[in-house]
């Protein structure tokens, strides 16, 4: 046995204790059973007020006098139930009367008209005279109670009208004891506070007891402290069933901080409990608060307590759980000297407690020795032995503890079971797993959790191969018929790449729901991706014997073949379930737009994202609305980016950083640069941190619109949060450069290599455009020689600069010689290089090389742009060429440029 607990029992009462005659109706302390639960509840001689439903209960009360208003002695309940025979007995003249009713008189003081109803006291047929005396209203309310909550309450009020309450505590327990079953707390509250009130009764332990019982029999943990407060608030004074009952309670629900308060009430009162001691202990045990219950044990010591059984085997186990297992041995000791005889709990105790410390070897000890002490192993020894062993990793000695216990004629608990099935996964073979599961199927274990278990094992093993050759027979025909079993099995196939035996089950199953066949099946595609076994899916999913258009199923296959690159299976899945009636949701579309993005198509994305317009109930979520952005801004659709951001504007949606960098970026172009800075300051004013694509997208922003103000306070911003980059002072050289404003230009450059950046080239190319632009040609001259000492290579922007400052000067030679190194480089002239060069061939009066060019460009394959028509015709003009410029005009006209 895995751990023992101790509960609080009120079932049974010691007639020894109490010194009363034994009655097996009032609340003794149970023997302890072999295998059950430890029962650690034994009340003083203390008054405890409990429903009198009990007959001993009479034995408990403490008789109240005439002047309290209480009962004088049991004589006149007798007397007044003869009085009640009479009415029976005149019922009984005539059989067809269900109703009689019979005049008691009593002496001419006191007269009780009474109706007997079938034999039940009918309270609505009393004639209830105010003559009647306190003890003769206790009385019949007292056998109203036993039949009748409602009844009851309407003699107590009846009382209560009549002045039959004053000093009478005995009537108000009957009457909390009704409210206590029906759980009416606020109305008892109000009562205590009319029996110290109005009433002028003495309310002590007794009523406030009646009230806790209540408490105790339903479990209602704060209410039980509730009603100790409120006694110790009045000045009562509790009693050894007050602390029994309430540390009873406690321990059924593991209540610390109450079992704490109440267990040093106790204390403080100098009442000595043994069961509250016991329930204590036994809660911090359970909690793993050893320490806590070890200060517990000495306050036994020190409060004197006397040890019964039960307090002695709270102490074992205590130190059992804990695997303090020589103090164990000496509680045991000094509990057989006490006088106590052999315990077998207290040996399954300490086998338990040697099997959690793997010190098997002890255990063993212990059990083989049992005889020489006069006891025998009993169900819980061997269930504790076999739990030891399976800590241990013994499988054989597990095995015939555990075949001995079904020798016996015992059942193995599912902790047994468990441990040998764990066992049986790793050292045993398939046959001793299925004689373990036959007998939990015998145990009555469902055959879902028995799955369950039996995969756990086989996982944990590395065995789950091994499954398949284990369900066979009944257990496999299970699997078959039942949804929840068949789930199981699949999933768990499929988590280890089992997809033929999961494909199998799937197609022998005997069960029939499409809708939940289908749920299935999206579950293990499903599973099969996050896994990253995308080819099982794509198995599993060409297996399904029902390829009706299934919505889910379809979009998860769509992702997945558009994650293995199979576009075409993606795109026939998706024109498939566009052509069918489903109607696609915003998850559908999303899916869709994404494969075409993957393939590069964005063109049929920006089509799904038509269609989906179309349907006017599909509102995109943050998700969609970025990839949105995206499409739009690499197909430079710069009036749908400006839609799209007013359109998000209005759909309520939460803007995160992520949003907010996303819409930046795209927007840049579309977007005018006041709403841009709105923007970018919102974001700052939300805490939300750009990135430094972000800060330098602002940057080009600022720097194009000349508010370099704002730029500069951008780059501290980035360069404070360490997200400055190269590209930052690129961006910033290349917008002073644009604006001709050298100096600070240099500045930044200089700031730039300050902050440990390199001067890249394309600083060196701002420097050379804006050089070569003012007609500083030294400067220009000294920054291509700076380029040659620093070894960096030019590009095509860097020849198409020096190609249009040398034209502008029209030095023919240095653009040749720029041409000649721009080919030996291994680089070939593009469109802007044509366009460069026709434009300095016709300031240099070159025009028949500049229509050459022309030609050049078609047969290189590099389609002239409009910019080329008009460099060519402008340079037909400045050298008189009119004719030949309308007709380029002209074509250029019929070309639509």
């Amino acid at each position: 046995m895995a751990s023992l607990k101790f509960s609080v029992s009120l079932d049974t009462y010691d007639s020894n204790k109490f010194h009363f005659s034994a009655n097996p109706s009032f609340p003794i302390i149970n023997s302890f059973a072999r295998v059950k639960p430890i029962n650690l509840s034994r009340l003083d001689a203390e008054s405890w007020d409990i429903p009198d439903s009990n007959p001993v209960a009479e034995n408990i009360k403490t008789s109240w006098s005439k002047d309290s208003g209480g009962l004088e002695s049991s004589n006149y309940r007798n007397d007044i139930w003869r009085r009640f025979q009479v009415v029976k007995r005149e019922n009984r003249k005539d059989p067809n009367s269900k109703l009689r009713s019979a005049r008691i008189d009593n002496g001419p003081e006191e007269k009780i008209y009474v109706k007997h109803f079938d034999g039940e006291l009918d309270m609505n047929e009393y004639a209830m005279v105010s003559e009647l005396s306190v003890e003769r209203c206790n009385a019949i309310l007292k056998d109203l109670e036993r039949s009748s909550d409602s009844k009851t309450m309407r003699f107590f009020e009846w009382m209560r009208e009549n002045g039959k309450l004053k000093g009478n505590v005995g009537a108000y327990n009957l009457a909390l004891r009704v409210l206590g079953r029906r759980g009416d707390w606020d109305a008892a509250e109000t009562m205590i506070q009319e029996m110290s009130g109005d009433s002028n009764c003495q309310v002590d332990f007794r009523v406030y007891n009646t009230l806790i019982y209540a408490c105790y029999k339903q479990g209602h943990v704060e209410l039980g402290t509730k009603w100790l407060r409120l006694m110790l608030e009045n000045g009562g004074q509790p009693n050894v069933a007050t602390f029994g009952m309430l540390m009873s309670l406690y321990q059924k629900g593991w209540n610390v901080a109450e079992a704490e308060f109440t267990f040093s009430q106790m204390r403080s009162f100098g009442i000595t409990c043994q069961s509250a001691y016991s329930a204590m202990i036994t809660i911090y045990t359970r909690m793993n608060l050893y320490d806590k219950a070890e200060e517990v044990i000495d306050f036994i010591q020190e409060d004197k307590v006397t040890l019964n059984l039960e307090n002695w085997l709270v102490l074992l186990n205590a130190y059992s759980q804990q695997g303090k297992l020589q103090e164990a041995e000496r509680v045991l000791l000094s509990m057989q000297n006490s006088g106590f005889s052999p315990n077998i709990v207290a040996y399954n105790m300490l086998i338990t407690g040697y099997g959690k410390s793997s010190n098997m070897d002890a255990a063993q000890s212990i059990f083989r020795n049992l005889q020489s002490v006069g006891l025998e192993p009993d169900e819980s020894t061997y269930r504790s032995m076999i739990e030891g062993w399976g800590r241990a990793e013994n499988y054989e000695e597990a095995e015939w503890y555990y075949n001995e216990l079904k020798g016996l004629g015992f059942k193995p608990n599912s902790s047994n079971l468990y441990t040998m099935i764990h066992l049986q996964a790793k050292y045993a073979d398939e046959e001793d797993a299925a004689r373990t599961l036959d007998d939990m199927k015998k145990m009555g274990c469902q055959y879902s959790s028995v799955l369950g278990i039996l995969l756990q094992a086989y996982e944990r093993a590395g065995r789950i191969d091994r499954v398949p050759l284990i369900l066979k027979g009944s257990f496999y025909e299970h699997v078959l018929v039942n949804q929840t079993s068949c789930s199981i099995l699949v999933m768990a196939y499929v988590k280890h790449c089992l997809v033929d035996d999961a494909i199998k089950v799937l197609q022998e199953k005997h069960w029939k729901d499409i809708i939940f066949e289908d749920n299935l099946y999206h579950l293990v595609i499903c599973s099969c991706k996050e896994l990253g076994h995308l080819e099982n899916a794509v198995k599993i999913y060409n297996q399904m014997p029902n390829k009706k258009p299934n919505l889910h199923i379809m979009c998860t296959m769509i992702d997945i073949y558009s994650t293995l690159g199979q576009f075409s299976e993606a795109e026939n899945l998706y024109l498939e379930l566009k052509s069918s009636e489903i109607s696609l949701d915003m998850i559908a579309f999303s899916i869709a737009v994404r494969m075409y993005v993957k393939s590069g198509s964005l063109k049929d994305a920006c089509s799904v994202l038509e269609t989906m317009d179309e349907q006017k109930n599909i509102v995109p979520d943050i998700y969609l609305f970025r990839d949105m952005l995206r499409i739009y801004q690499q197909c430079g659709m710069l009036d749908k980016l400006r839609d799209l951001y007013y359109r998000i504007l209005k759909s309520g949606v939460t803007w995160d950083a992520e949003m907010y960098n996303c819409v930046i970026n795209c927007c840049s172009r579309a977007l005018p640069v006041d709403e841009l800075s709105r923007l970018f300051d919102e974001m700052l004013s939300r805490g939300f941190s750009p990135n430094t694509i972000t800060f330098n997208v602002m940057l080009d922003v600022y720097g194009k619109s000349r508010l370099f103000t704002k730029a500069r306070k951008v780059l501290w911003l980035a360069r404070k949060r360490g997200l400055v980059d190269a590209i930052s002072y690129n961006t910033i050289i290349a917008a002073y450069g644009q604006s001709k404003d050298i100096k600070k230009m240099l500045s930044t450059v200089r700031e730039m290599q300050f902050n440990g950046f390199s001067v890249s080239l394309e600083v060196y190319n701002c420097l050379l455009d804006s050089y070569g632009k003012e007609g500083q040609l030294e400067s220009f001259r000294n920054v291509l020689r700076r380029m040659k000492e620093s070894s960096c290579a030019s590009d095509h922007y860097t020849y198409n600069i020096m190609i249009n400052i040398y034209g502008e000067q029209g030095w023919i030679e240095e653009v040749a010689n720029v041409l000649t190194e721009l080919k030996e480089s291994g680089l070939r002239p593009d469109l802007c290089s044509y366009n460069t060069l026709i434009k300095a061939y016709g300031i240099a009066g070159m025009v028949e090389d500049a229509v050459v060019l022309v030609k050049e460009m078609r047969e290189n394959g590099i389609q002239p742009d409009r910019i080329t028509y008009t460099n060519l015709i402008n340079a037909l003009r400045k050298n008189d060429e009119f004719l030949e410029a309308v007709k380029w005009s002209l074509w250029m006209k019929q070309m639509g440029l």
